[in-house]
């Protein structure tokens, strides 16, 4: 199809002679079209060159700031669990295992709640003491109530008192 429009075309120029300079123009149009997107295609190459660049160093950054992360992680940890075991010889009172957490504030939490727990039942065992309070001592001495008993047991109590 191409082929028999493109001889027609040929034998029409060549007939023109002004007609036989557009083809010259047209390439040189052409060649500064093919010549333009080179260069623009070469200016992105460039430019992609770069952003991998950019990329690749931010990824370097990225795993430097997750290890950074890493660390001090293990390094709050470390100060959590020293904090925690500095909490708990400061508490004698107070269970060790009551004494949680993973974080200061959840320590602290915790703290305060073993706290409310160990008053709680401090009161609970005083109510009780005090229920069941037995006076210190020997119970003051007194004369039997002998109102009850017959005359012959009184008489007896009184002779095993005189032995």
């Amino acid at each position: 199809m191409v082929t028999k429009k493109e001889p027609e075309k040929k034998e029409e120029v060549e007939d023109n002679p002004e007609e036989s300079e557009k083809p010259g123009v047209e390439n040189e149009v052409l060649e500064q079209e093919v010549e333009s997107l080179k260069n623009m295609v070469l200016r992105l190459e460039q430019g992609l060159a770069e952003k991998d660049s950019e990329i690749d160093s931010l990824k370097q950054a990225l795993d430097e700031a997750e290890r950074k992360v890493e660390e001090l992680n293990q390094a709050v940890s470390r100060a959590v669990a020293a904090y925690k075991e500095t909490v708990v010889q400061a508490n004698p009172g107070l269970l060790p295992e009551m004494i949680t957490g993973d974080t200061i504030d959840e320590v602290d939490e915790s703290v305060k709640k073993a706290r409310a727990i160990m008053e709680k039942i401090r009161q609970e065992m005083e109510t009780e003491a005090s229920r069941t309070r037995v006076p210190s001592g020997s119970p003051p001495r007194s004369q039997p109530d002998l109102s009850g008993l017959t005359a012959r047991e009184k008489i007896q109590y009184a002779m095993r008192d005189s032995r």
